[in-house]
């Protein structure tokens, strides 16, 4: 057991086996990218749509779990699956539509649960309704990407939508028991340490059931590059990172799902911080470090 409550642990509690995420790209944009908010997304998205991961968009639902659960069959033979729509934004389109990419995957006898990457002011009444029927049938979960807390830096990264719609958006997916995840990123130009710990109190008090943190990637050819082309900003450190994710740590209520410690980017597409394509490296730092914290003292880490 490790020191927090781990996604793993989490879901081998509520589905009874190790759980795999399969990702998937229901072909979606996002209304940050098309105009209906703004154009060209936030500053820090590659073109996938964080959906570097997942296998063509042109695929149907069914064939792309299908191979992405033929990759990780091998790694984890016994494994659950829970059906993963990473990329771009997974309820932004006609409420017909989105029934029948979740209904095509959840119809696959290995997906045991269903995951949606969002963002809040996609969140209609019809949405709402949607979510509350399946969640009525199946494990699901919501993802936000709310990044920051800090409304100055949500501009600047063009995140394009107030704190206040994230608030209600997480309370009317309360009020239906839909469990929830926060997406934050760490090494926002200019933030500072206080500002990162601020935003994951402010997803705590606004009621998400669990946190996915992010180290800021400088991807090449996203308006993030542009601007440290430009004028470069401070890229944290691992030694600031690896602290900074503990004290996150200590600031959450120990019942608060840690979906992630630090992300992948793409290689080939990474500009900073170089450091971070170790990420066993970067997480085993992690849990050394908390190993010598006396705030974790006796407590047990795999």
């Amino acid at each position: 057991m490790k020191p927090y409550n781990s996604l793993s642990d989490h879901l081998k509690e509520k589905l009874g086996e190790k759980t795999v995420k399969l990702s998937v790209s229901a072909g979606f944009t996002c209304p940050n990218r098309d105009g209906k908010v703004s154009n060209g997304g936030c500053i820090f998205c590659s073109g996938s749509g964080s959906g570097d991961f997942a296998p063509s968009p042109e695929l149907p639902i069914a064939e792309q779990l299908e191979i992405s659960k033929e990759k990780l069959s091998a790694k984890w033979p016994n494994a659950k699956y829970i059906a993963y729509f990473q990329a771009f934004t997974n309820t932004y389109a006609p409420v017909e539509v989105l029934e029948e990419k979740y209904n095509e995957a959840l119809s696959c006898d290995y997906i045991s649960g269903i995951a949606i990457a969002t963002r809040p002011d996609c969140m209609g009444d019809d949405v709402i309704e949607l979510l509350d029927k399946i969640n009525k049938k199946t494990y699901l979960w919501v993802e936000f990407g709310l990044q920051t807390s800090n409304e100055k830096t949500a501009e600047l990264i063009n995140r394009g939508y107030k704190n206040e719609v994230y608030v209600s958006a997480m309370k009317k997916l309360k009020e239906r028991n839909i469990e929830t995840v926060t997406h934050i990123i760490l090494g926002l130009p200019g933030e500072t340490r206080d500002d990162m710990l601020n935003s994951v109190k402010f997803a705590a008090a606004a009621g998400t059931d669990g946190i996915k943190l992010q180290l800021l990637h400088i991807i090449r050819g996203t308006k993030l590059h542009e601007m440290y082309m430009k004028e470069p900003f401070h890229v944290m450190t691992r030694d600031e990172y690896t602290d900074t994710v503990i004290d996150m740590l200590e600031n959450l209520p120990p019942e608060i799902v840690i979906h992630r410690l630090t992300g992948d980017g793409n290689r080939n597409e990474l500009v900073q911080p170089t450091w971070s394509m170790d990420k066993r490296g970067v997480l085993n730092e992690i849990h050394k470090k908390m190993k010598l914290h006396e705030s974790y003292q006796g407590k047990l880490l795999k």
